[in-house]
């Protein structure tokens, strides 16, 4: 019977909002029933020494001040079943106007002779604290009520880490809470000085003593709540909860919410990020802000998961006007929608183009005339760019010199170029291509004829971007396994997205011209590891709810990632985080000559070829499971050059008709297939080869 009278209460009260109107009229009456009361207890319950005339007018003038202060202030406005302190507060500036304005009229009455009724002051002084009690009470009643109905049976004890402001904040998000009941049972907190104190009438100790009297109290969460803690000492304690089939939340720093609002998942999930990624960065905002204020900025590849941050990033600061260019509309669409959401002044513009079609991309930079470019536009999977080195060549190395190119021609002042550690000793075609972005930048950098300064960044996976491991491991988790991971040593460095974008900033603007910078990716991580912690965040068991499968290596793929090649070492910055590496310098001329080959070459050669000629500019591009190995010696004649590829050097030579090479007539075998037998020249044997 109980049961069902809960029901039925939480559902009235659930059908619908009270109209304000009829909270106004609940104030009044209450309004009224407070003056009543305080003309009884002023006259010392002798009611009858009181003229009713003189009763109702002097009422009437009371509740009619009170009712012009509860239109004025709004105090009926709030919904009662959720009343919070501010409108406990706006109560209190109700009662008080209210007390001033009849302490006025009846000096005014007085002071003019104006022959109203005088309300004692005791009377005005009275009304005000019961009016104040029954209206605050009526409004905790009814809140308490509802907060008693909507609460579910089943108790969830929690552990809340942090005995501060944060913690506080917590205990009552989770009081509120509606869909499961929390019952916190401890504080949690690092500081000695909190042990054996109590908060809230709850007791705050130290973890390791929370830890054994939570597993006796039957503790089924903890809830973390500390604005600055270490990610180190998240992770520790995340891996310990999770040992004791705790669940792990965090409640975000105040620094996290939007424009000082409380998000609306307040109290979320641990994140793998939240384990993986480093401590605070410290960021020189003075050098930022100094180098980007009032600037147009062109930002490409603006819509992908690094541009998009790096937008995000730019806009924190008062920059001139933001220039963002994807070639993915959608993608583009969507962003536009968060800036004006969440940055209504900003100023930016939205181009869709191809950062491989020159003359549109020479009109962007007449139209805008940027003084800082981003480039952020690349084609970045590893295994489809195996398969696809064309457009590997064409978007990656061919943008990267158009922009590049158009940067030196229209005076821009700094072009950031985004890399990656697959650029380091290249074992697939995306690697090797942004190896070569980052050579012919360095060797543009060094021309004296510039001005331009040209600066590459370095960095491995980050956390949560397009088609990295953490959203696949957690779709495979959310459609039950099994979670699939190429080898079961592999590691990456990890790094998340807005960590690696605030790196760039800071690279960005440090940077002189021709260095490439290198990001402190800290410690490697094994994937295997990372797929078992991602499993046990869901609150599953491995090898009983899901099962983790090998599928191995992938086309290209390394099993452990570097930052510098074997014969790179760095420097440091001001920024312990970023250092700049020292690498070999290259011949400006030399590298564009062999890149407008490379391009030149796009529609005319295989895939075998264009791989081959990739070695060749990138002499440690070592492709271990690409499978355009050429399996034969092989060449082309064509009206100028013999192109001779060498399969087991993984090598191509150029051999020009100035090289005063020899060749025998092109003969045919028995299946019919040309064959160019015998090359003499001063920079090859006499070799047959195969001809293309």
């Amino acid at each position: 019977m109980i049961k069902f009278l809960k029901v039925r209460l939480l559902k009235l009260l659930n059908a619908r909002i009270l109209s304000p109107w009829w909270i106004f009229l609940i104030d009044l009456i209450l309004t009224s029933i407070a003056f009543i009361i305080a003309y009884v207890v002023r006259l010392n319950f002798k009611l009858p020494t009181i003229s009713v005339f003189e009763f109702l007018i002097a009422g009437g003038i009371c509740v009619g001040v009170y009712a012009a202060s509860f239109l004025f202030f709004s105090s009926y406005k709030g919904v009662i079943r959720h009343t919070e302190l501010r409108e406990l507060i706006r109560l209190i500036y109700t009662n008080f106007s209210a007390v001033v304005v009849l302490f006025g009229l009846d000096f005014l009455n007085q002071f003019f002779e104006l022959g109203v009724i005088h309300v004692p002051y005791l009377v005005l002084v009275l009304q005000a604290v019961f009016t104040l009690f029954f209206l605050t009470g009526f409004r905790l009643f009814v809140r308490e009520i509802f907060s008693y109905l909507s609460k579910v049976e089943k108790t969830k004890k929690t552990l809340i880490y942090g005995a501060g402001d944060l913690g506080l904040l917590a205990l009552e998000i989770l009081n509120k809470e509606r869909k499961e009941n929390y019952q916190v049972v401890g504080f949690v907190d690092d500081d000695k000085n909190k042990w054996a104190t109590h908060l809230r009438d709850i007791q705050v100790s130290g973890f390791p003593k929370a830890l054994s009297t939570g597993l006796k109290k039957g503790v089924s969460m903890v809830v973390l709540a500390i604005s600055k803690m270490r990610k180190e000492k998240i992770s520790e304690i995340t891996e310990i909860c999770l040992e004791n089939n705790w669940e792990v939340k965090v409640l975000p720093a105040f620094d996290d919410w939007i424009d000082g609002k409380m998000p609306v998942k307040s109290v979320r999930d641990v994140k793998i990020e939240d384990l993986l990624g480093r401590d605070e960065i410290r960021l020189n905002l003075q050098r930022i802000h100094q180098n980007l204020v009032g600037r147009t900025i062109l930002v490409t590849g603006a819509a992908g998961s690094i541009g998009s941050e790096i937008v995000r990033q730019l806009l924190k600061y008062p920059i001139g006007k933001l220039v963002l260019l994807d070639q993915a509309e959608s993608a583009l669409y969507d962003l536009q929608q968060e800036i004006n959401s969440k940055y209504k002044k900003a100023s930016f513009e939205l181009v869709i183009a191809d950062v491989s079609n020159s003359s549109r991309m020479r009109k962007v930079f007449e139209h805008f005339n940027p003084e800082i470019v981003f480039n952020a536009a690349a084609y970045k999977h590893v295994p489809l760019m195996e398969d696809n080195p064309y457009e590997a060549l064409r978007v990656n190395v061919g943008g990267t010199r158009i922009l590049a190119d158009l940067s030196v021609e229209f005076g821009v002042e700094k072009f950031v170029m985004i890399s990656t550690d697959k650029a380091v000793n290249p074992t697939n075609v995306m690697g090797a291509s942004k190896r070569i972005c980052e050579i012919y930048i360095q060797s543009l950098a060094q021309r004296v004829d510039i001005n331009t300064s040209f600066i590459t960044t370095r960095f491995g996976n980050v956390l949560g971007s397009n088609g990295s491991v953490v959203p696949l491991f957690k779709r495979q988790i959310e459609q039950g396994g099994p979670v699939k991971v190429t080898h079961p040593d592999i590691t990456r460095y990890f790094m998340t997205i807005p960590e690696a974008c605030q790196l760039v900033l800071e690279a960005g603007c440090m940077g002189k011209g021709g260095e490439i910078f290198v990001f402190d990716m800290g410690k490697p991580v094994k994937i295997l590891d990372l797929a078992k912690k991602m499993i046990q965040l869901a609150g599953l068991k491995l090898n009983v709810d899901i099962h983790i499968s090998f599928t191995g290596l992938r086309p290209g793929e390394k099993l452990y990632e570097e930052l510098l090649a074997r014969n790179e070492n760095t420097l440091p910055t001001h920024n312990d985080k970023i250092m700049i590496g020292q690498v070999r310098s290259h011949d400006f001329e030399v590298i564009n000559t062999a890149i407008t080959e490379i391009l030149n070459y796009l529609n005319v050669e295989n895939n075998e070829m264009l791989v081959a000629r990739m070695k060749n500019l990138v002499p440690e591009f070592i492709s271990k499971n690409s499978t355009y190995e050429l399996l034969d010696d092989q060449a082309k004649m064509t009206n100028d050059e013999l192109l001779l590829f060498h399969s087991k050097k993984s090598k191509v030579d150029s051999l020009k008709k100035a090289d005063g090479f020899k060749t025998s007539k092109i003969e045919k075998d028995r299946s019919g297939k040309s064959k160019l037998v015998k090359v003499e020249s001063p920079k090859s044997k006499v070799k047959t080869y195969n001809s293309l």
